[in-house]
């Protein structure tokens, strides 16, 4: 363990082993850090905050500090960051509340760059790159592999599904389907997340299947409840196509990102 004699860590705070506290950080007494945390320097984590092991903080980020809710009343709610996160200069997360989860829960291997803000009661999956001063307001879900681009935004308890991409500059404001990409200042739905899908090394037919079951799901015939139907007969035992039905299944009638017609490609 190696503390610079600059840095604050109160008592009760719990460090694990080769725990890496650099210049200027505080450390709440009700922190807990993993092996091999590393809080580069000028660093804040307080509340009741766990940081998984091997995870990077890095100048200016800060942690588990009260929500920006002004519901918060001071109630005991956590943050908890997975393990081998980097958490780059100036990114915020917050707690959860007692109107929400009561929890603000980061995944594993997750990367978030300068200025990037998780809200309160959020949940973060695994895998998942923030790029600069993208934003996700509080109750947001998203799920495993998302990237979010530069200067989005996601309102509040929208859910992003697993390999969604959201382009830079993008704001959503409904959920977005698994594999989805979005674009645009109110985000629409462009079509399939086909370079993630490539990258993340789907075979060309997982990916066939994906665009025919997204034809379909979005074609202007039926509503979409019939069409979720329709595409979850066709496709029971692919499990990509699936999880965008349980996806759908599970948000009801919450709104959805949705093609613009004229756009209209997978």
């Amino acid at each position: 363990m190696d503390i610079h004699p600059t840095s604050i860590v109160e008592d009760g705070a719990k460090l694990g082993d080769g725990v890496e506290i650099g210049p200027f950080c505080h450390v709440g007494p009700l922190v807990t850090l993993g092996d091999g945390v590393i809080l580069k320097s000028h660093v804040v984590v307080n509340g009741h905050t766990t940081i998984g092991p091997r995870t990077r903080i890095y100048p200016f980020a800060s942690l588990g500090y009260e929500p920006q809710d002004l519901k918060y009343r001071g109630e005991d709610t956590t943050l908890t960051v997975g393990a081998d996160c980097v958490i780059r200069e100036g990114v915020t997360m917050g707690p959860g509340t007692v109107t929400g989860r009561s929890a603000t829960i980061v995944g594993d291997r997750c990367f978030f760059l300068a200025n990037s803000h998780v809200g309160h009661d959020s949940h973060v999956g695994s895998d998942c790159v923030f790029t600069n001063n993208c934003m996700i307001a509080g109750h947001v879900t998203i799920g495993n592999w998302v990237i979010c681009g530069g200067g989005s935004a996601i309102v509040q308890y929208a859910r992003i599904g697993n390999h969604a991409f959201v382009s830079g500059m993008t704001g959503i404001g409904a959920d977005l389907i698994p594999f989805g990409l979005a674009f645009g200042s109110r985000g629409f739905l462009m079509g399939l997340n086909l370079v993630g899908l490539k990258r993340r090394n789907f075979s060309r037919e997982a990916i066939h299947d994906l665009r025919r079951a997204y034809r379909a799901l979005f074609a202007p015939e039926g509503t979409l409840k019939e069409r979720v139907e329709d595409v979850a007969e066709e496709f029971a035992d692919n499990a990509e196509v699936m999880m965008i039905v349980d996806f759908l299944r599970a948000g009801g009638d919450r709104a959805l990102c949705l093609p613009e017609m004229e756009r209209f490609s997978p």
